[in-house]
């Protein structure tokens, strides 16, 4: 279900990530490391994207992972365990984005070659299909449509292509939007009509665009974003952001769209409000991915490595911290003294590759959550979701167990 070094330099180039450290793997035998420059060995490689198909019920059996390189695994829970089935193998550039298509049994996938390709299950094997971008910078995400008949990329191009099927020639095409992007396309999100697109790029907007295709859907109704919806047409454009936009989702209604910034801020546009944008700047580190549980609740992650929650007050316009979801255990530092603890804190930071490793977080994950999707529920009554980090983990949480172990918890 979410991408090394690069510098401070151009947006156009990406944002900034911290440094990598190794981290739990799902199944299969141990990377080899690989040498850093300095004679010392690397862990593995951060996952950079997951995805699954959603499931109404109970935790996914299958995901796709792209593990830092140019391909695509594909994993089936046995038990206890995550046992490797099927490897994708046709990008010859880094894969940057993944999404599955539920109903229709397709993978998407892009990468910094440029081009997407469609996997479809034929028998025991995956076939992919080329889909030519007509972009000359990396693709950076894609998502399908919510009636899987067309997908969105967004790239370093400054231009978001999107892809249908053509059924006369029997091959997928895209259409571009691209005024008035002015850097690289971060994030995307479908509305529930099938047809607006919110997109977060590094020009610090948000945008909401029709992405109405006529050869393939019919005239889509008006909405509380808008009535005139014509293939490109600009439908909101956010002013508050100050940074990077990293991730955007709507709610399931599709009233409501949130982005998350690099500045640290939290955002929420009501179109019920005429288009009212609150804004809350965090106390974490950068946040890069956000999702809504409820219409009201909100989950975001990002550098700080644990997931949080932000609520929304629909009658005040206004949008709160709910509260950190990853809360650590107390329990190894009852009875110690300032002194000991003193002690312990230069222990930590003076073992070997204690701070490369992460070892001193008291989080679940160990780098920064670059991902977070919705698991099964839906975006309007959420009972799990998925975190991915950099540190190579995937976590599961259950929004019910949630909600009893942490008694100050308030999902609306």
């Amino acid at each position: 279900t979410r991408r090394g070094g690069r510098g401070l330099g151009s947006p156009d180039r990406g944002p900034w990530s911290p440094p990598r450290s190794p981290g739990a793997r799902l199944g299969g035998p141990a990377p080899r490391p690989r040498g850093s420059g300095c004679g010392e060995a690397r862990g593995p490689e951060p996952v950079r994207r997951v995805d699954c198909p959603e499931s109404a019920a109970g935790a996914p059996r299958e995901i796709a992972i792209c593990p830092n390189n140019h391909e695509v695994h594909i994993y089936e829970k046995s038990g206890a365990k995550w046992v490797k089935v099927h490897e994708l193998k046709e990008h010859n550039g880094q894969v940057t984005g993944i999404d599955w298509a539920p109903e229709s049994n397709r993978i998407v996938t892009c990468g910094t070659d440029r081009n997407a390709y469609v996997w479809t299950l034929k028998g025991h094997t995956w076939k992919p299909t080329l889909v030519i971008l007509r972009i000359n910078r990396a693709a950076r995400c894609v998502r399908w449509a919510p009636n899987e008949n067309k997908f969105a990329v967004g790239s370093g191009s400054r231009v978001i292509s999107i892809c249908y099927f053509e059924q006369e020639n029997d091959w997928w095409v895209c259409k571009h939007i691209k005024k008035p992007i002015r850097s690289t396309v971060l994030s995307l999100d479908w509305h529930p009509n099938n047809v607006l697109l919110a997109a977060g790029s590094c020009d610090f907007k948000c945008r909401i665009f029709s992405a109405y295709i006529k050869e393939v859907e019919e005239r889509p109704a008006p909405t509380p974003w808008g009535s005139k919806m014509p293939f490109g047409e600009l439908m909101f454009e956010s002013s508050s952001s100050c940074g990077w936009v990293h991730g955007v989702c709507f709610s399931a209604s599709g009233s409501r769209v949130a982005w998350v910034s690099h500045d640290s801020t939290v955002c929420l546009a009501d179109a019920e409000k005429k288009m009212a944008v609150a804004t809350l700047a965090s106390e974490t580190l950068p946040l890069l991915a956000l999702t809504f549980i409820t219409d009201n609740s909100l989950v975001a992650a990002g550098h700080d490595c644990f997931p949080v929650l932000f609520t929304y007050d629909g009658a005040a316009g206004t949008l709160s911290f709910g509260g950190r979801l990853d809360v650590p255990k107390q329990n190894s530092q009852r009875g110690l003294t300032a002194r000991e603890r003193f002690q312990n804190l230069d222990r930590k930071a003076s073992s070997e590759g204690g701070a490369a490793t992460g070892a001193g977080l008291d989080s679940l994950h160990k780098n920064s959550v670059s991902q977070i999707s919705v698991l099964s529920g839906g975006k309007a009554k959420c009972s799990q979701f998925c975190t991915t980090g950099m540190d190579g983990g995937m976590s599961i949480w259950d929004v019910k167990s949630l909600e009893s172990a942490l008694k100050d918890l308030k999902i609306k």
